[in-house]
């Protein structure tokens, strides 16, 4: 296993006890409802409590309300943040642009009292306040660095003979000085998680580059989104993989769908929650595969 740059690498048992505020962000619950299935199931055999996130709102996406008003993104961010406060548990999130969205703005406000009390001031016309108690984490930095490999492998009946294409996303390890994770240029995060359930994880060339969509790319410069979609379809399957797997609706929508707009690429699209799912010996009619475009013939 790949050593990582996160601050805790205490690897906890299976039947850890951790809750979590489980954000579902805009995309997993309108296109793909199995990814939020496949985590709640896998997060309960971990021993992962998962609590409904009451009157969440978008993280908001950080390629588009950033770039335009970095305020307005801060304030809408600290809410969701204040809502977890006020609940009394952290963030686990299943979306890469969440993750960024949210970690990157928890950062900020949780290590610059004057910002805080700037953003506060905003939340203050809503009768919220943020005192900067928030920790957002990742889904799969949960399942490496707490649950840990060992404790995934056990819980694996189901052996995948499965060459997979593992695809990280562009938010997920950077910025490196807020999460800590793995090498940005070669990671082995989540290669290693692929192959705890058996599967193979194939080398290809360009393995970070972005999927395409994120920024505003899809909505606006589809035909430009779709160069980078094609290239990495075609690396992957140059590099001998069978499936895609992902950690992000976002990605897994530009892959899922837009092999289907290219035409002539039939690689199925899983989520990392619903690969250990299938590992797990859960049932596949159960994790919401007919939604994709994509058919999932494993």
């Amino acid at each position: 296993m790949a050593e990582t740059k996160s601050k805790s690498k205490s690897k906890a048992k299976s039947k850890a006890k951790a809750k979590y505020a489980f954000f579902l962000g805009c995309i997993a619950p309108l296109r793909y409802p199995g990814i939020e299935k496949s985590t709640r199931d896998v997060c309960n055999a971990l021993g992962i409590e998962l609590v409904d996130f009451e009157d969440a709102s978008c993280c908001p996406a950080p390629g588009v309300i950033k770039s335009f008003d970095r305020k307005t993104w801060l304030a809408a961010a600290a809410r969701n943040l204040a809502l977890a406060e006020k609940q009394g548990v952290n963030i686990l999130t299943i979306c890469n642009g969440c993750y960024g969205s949210l970690a990157d703005a928890a950062h900020e406000l949780n290590h610059d009292e004057e910002l805080r009390k700037d953003v506060n001031a905003i939340l203050a016309e809503i009768g919220m306040e943020y005192k900067g108690g928030t920790t957002v984490r990742h889904f799969a930095d949960v399942l490496f660095n707490d649950i840990g490999m060992n404790a995934i492998k056990k819980a694996v009946t189901n052996p995948l003979e499965l060459k997979v294409a593992t695809f990280y996303g562009c938010h997920f390890l950077k910025p490196t000085d807020v999460k800590y994770l793995d090498d940005p240029e070669n990671p082995r995060m989540l290669d290693d998680m692929v192959e705890a359930t058996g599967a193979s994880s194939m080398f290809r060339k360009d393995k970070m580059m972005c999927c395409g969509a994120g920024g505003g790319l899809r909505s606006e410069f589809s035909d430009f989104a779709m160069k980078f979609t094609e290239e990495n379809l075609k690396n992957m399957k140059d590099g001998g993989a069978e499936a895609i797997v992902d950690i992000c609706p976002f990605c897994h929508l530009q892959f899922d769908r837009g092999q289907q707009e290219l035409k002539g690429y039939d690689m199925p699209v899983l989520h990392l929650s619903q690969l250990y799912a299938l590992a797990m010996g859960m049932d596949q009619n159960d994790l919401g595969l007919d939604a994709h475009k994509t058919p999932v013939k494993l």
